[in-house]
């Protein structure tokens, strides 16, 4: 079973530290001299040598590929799928976007008692980042503004905070990722994950979740919209 959690990432390790001299002028250019260092295996600089040609070669691509991510990072494909809500795709960047009630495949771990199978579930406002995701249940996903209320997400494996627990899920949202790729990404990790457990003892419903699911799973049911219960919080609350 799979439940969902913080993602381990990727180390890097330092091999090389640059430092720019400069010699001041009385006019506006100025020379620039750059020394390279090697890096032993503590992390201490060694080796002081001016940058060699392949050095800086390397430099220049390590900074445009850089760049080139980071303008590529939640950028769509075209014109804004009309379900984006808000974007920020500086520092670590997320989106925030909503999806409608619809019935989906949910997978649980055996020992809840609940089946496999498709399910009503309700509109969803979904909030992520590279590495973390939250979500929120809407009881109605129509004309949507910064007041709207928002309620629990009535799924097991999420915090009271609506933080998502990755458990052994394993996410790859790479630098460059576009918009509608992020978005359908973060959306098959979540049904494809297995649904495990309560945390915190939170209950995110009214009534008894593993009962609710049991009468929901492989029924044409509507999702009951009685059994959300409030967040405290509505969409301007987490446009941060």
């Amino acid at each position: 079973m799979n439940s969902i959690t913080d993602t381990f990432g990727t180390l890097f390790l330092p091999v090389k530290a640059f430092v720019v001299y400069e010699k001041e002028k009385d006019g506006k250019e100025k020379d620039i001299y750059v020394e390279g260092y090697d890096m032993d295996k503590d992390g201490y600089p060694i080796n002081a040598h001016p940058l060699s040609l392949k050095e800086s070669k390397r430099l220049a691509k390590a900074l445009d590929t850089s760049q080139e991510a980071k303008r590529g990072f939640l950028k769509s494909s075209g014109l804004l799928p009309k379900n984006i809500m808000y974007l920020n795709p500086t520092g670590e960047g997320y989106a925030v976007w909503h999806t409608p009630a619809r019935t989906v495949p949910l997978l649980f771990k055996k020992g809840l008692g609940i089946p496999d199978g498709k399910a009503a579930i309700p509109a969803l406002l979904w909030k992520a980042g590279k590495q973390h995701l939250y979500i929120y249940a809407l009881k109605n996903d129509a004309a949507l503004d910064e007041d709207t209320p928002l309620y629990h997400a009535p799924f097991f494996n999420i915090y009271e905070d609506g933080q998502v627990c990755m458990g052994t899920v394993h996410t790859q949202i790479h630098p460059d990722c576009l918009l509608e790729e992020f978005m359908e990404l973060w959306e098959r990790y979540f049904f494809n994950s297995y649904f495990s457990h309560l945390i915190n003892e939170h209950s995110p419903v009214k009534s008894n979740i593993v009962q609710l699911w049991q009468s929901l799973i492989s029924k044409k049911k509507k999702f009951p919209l009685r059994t959300l219960l409030k967040s405290g919080s509505s969409i301007k609350n987490i446009l941060t």
